[in-house]
């Protein structure tokens, strides 16, 4: 039985990872435009372009985890050595340089760039991990639900916290500084919290041939995995539905509900505006769909969990568009049970990634791990340059005009993006899912021969 500490150290790898991801998915498109100055389309492309190669380096990542050799295992020494990296390299990219636009949009590609590639560097050896703690598909129900738990967690104090701190160092210096620091006090966080994952957490599992395969026939195994694939439409759906919804959240409430004309809700001598705590509250939200998907998934499956829980997520979003701003109690109660349904799917998503090394081991004999769980990495970062390119295309489109009155073409456009549009991404992830082919009862046919395997001499 692994201990409860290693659980929770696993939790806060992706508590670190999670702090920036919801600030980059949040607050990463408002800053651009509102804040350093860049217009939206010109964002919008630059996340696409950015995050399209970004999704090409996860693979790459992997690869190297699996053929790496530490007395720390393969994909520990990542949380060790790049922690620090990323923490720093978030900072720069919310700084705001004093200069031309076309330097700052220079600045921009070249820092979050960075940010994204140090992110793969490290997230895809941690997710890797799951794969290597245990081998039995319960444990990993369990770790990834801890994973989960801890990542919902992060992001709900970053998402919490960050606008109050912000607005609180803004006073004194301009709103530029104002968000650097705030990212600062988060960046130093999430250095500690993967220090932590590194420190708590063990490698057991071993695969059955110590020889490493030629990378050529990593990849041909991939290509031939079925379930990998069907994993990676649904993982891809499913991102988008989330970057368009935390993407254009800010704008929806500073633009259609006008927040400002709210008083601020105050906790400990710190302000907190409405966008915030919608944020704040989907993960609270988020949270309790993980905690709800081992009990629900072991009780009915992986897959019909996974489809229930989209498909009630789609039909919620679609009432959601029917709302005006002073609906508030529904819009934060839909937020509530939408938010659910979200946080319900990725413990099952990245469980079904080590299912498939499994899946893959058994049929070919190799175990590619960072190989597979990289893809998961991919199709997350893929979701979200798909979503956060629309974002941006589509705000341009309307006739978005920054830290200006909108006009109603362009309020019906940000009103889409927490219904309509997300509600195509969740019905997408359905249909993949739906497709799946390893249930619970193959699984458990997988396990015992692989443990078999690893038992011949």
């Amino acid at each position: 039985m692994i201990k409860l500490k290693e659980k929770i150290g696993y939790g806060f790898g992706d508590m670190a990872s999670s702090m920036f991801w919801k600030l980059f998915g949040s607050y990463l498109m408002i800053f651009y435009t509102d804040v350093f100055g860049m217009p939206a389309a010109a964002v919008g492309t630059m996340f696409l372009i950015t995050r399209i190669w970004d999704s090409a380096f996860d693979p790459i990542v992997g690869i190297l985890a699996d053929r790496t050799h530490s007395r720390w295992g393969k994909f520990r020494p990542y949380l060790l050595f790049l922690a620090l990296p990323f923490a720093l390299i978030g900072i720069l990219t919310f700084v705001t340089p004093s200069w031309s636009l076309t330097g700052k949009i220079v600045y921009a590609y070249i820092t979050y760039s960075l940010m994204m590639m140090v992110y793969s560097a490290i997230n895809v050896p941690y997710a890797s991990l799951l794969g290597v703690m245990s081998p039995d598909p319960y444990e990993r129900n369990i770790f990834s639900s801890y994973r989960m738990v801890f990542a919902y967690l992060g992001s709900f104090i970053a998402l919490l916290l960050f606008m109050p701190m912000a607005n609180a160092f803004s006073k004194e210096h301009g709103e530029q500084y104002g968000w650097t620091m705030a990212v600062a006090v988060i960046a130093v966080a999430c250095a500690a919290l993967f220090y932590g994952c590194f420190a708590l957490t063990r490698e057991r599992v071993k695969p059955i041939k110590e020889k490493q395969n030629a990378l050529k026939d990593d990849l041909k195994d991939l290509f031939h995995n079925r379930p990998w694939w069907i994993l990676l439409g649904a993982g891809v759906a499913a991102l988008v539905f989330n970057s368009i919804r935390d993407g254009a959240t800010v704008y929806y409430f500073k633009y259609f509900i006008v927040e400002e004309n709210y008083e601020t809700i105050s906790f400990f001598g710190m302000s907190f505006v409405l966008s915030g705590l919608y944020l704040a509250i989907g993960q609270a939200a988020n949270i309790i769909g993980v905690i709800l998907a081992a009990p629900v998934s072991n009780r009915i499956g992986k897959k019909k969990t996974y489809m229930g829980a989209m498909a009630i997520a789609t039909v919620l979003s679609i009432i959601f568009y029917g709302f005006d701003k002073e609906d508030i109690g529904l819009i934060f109660t839909f937020q509530i049970f939408i938010s659910i349904c979200a946080g319900s799917i990725f413990p099952l998503l990245w469980s079904m990634y080590a299912d498939c090394a499994d899946y893959s081991e058994l049929k070919t004999g190799n175990r590619a791990t960072g190989l597979i769980f990289s893809s998961s990495s991919m199709s997350q970062k893929f979701g979200w340059a798909i979503g956060s390119a629309v974002t941006g295309w589509l705000l341009a489109f309307f006739g978005f005009q920054a830290n200006a009155v909108q006009n109603e073409q362009a309020i019906q456009g940000i009103k889409m993006f927490l219904s309509l549009l997300p509600a195509i991404g969740t019905l997408l992830s359905v249909l993949f899912i739906s497709l799946y082919p390893l249930s619970e009862k193959k699984m458990k046919e997988i396990t015992t021969n692989l443990e078999k395997k690893r038992k011949q001499p």
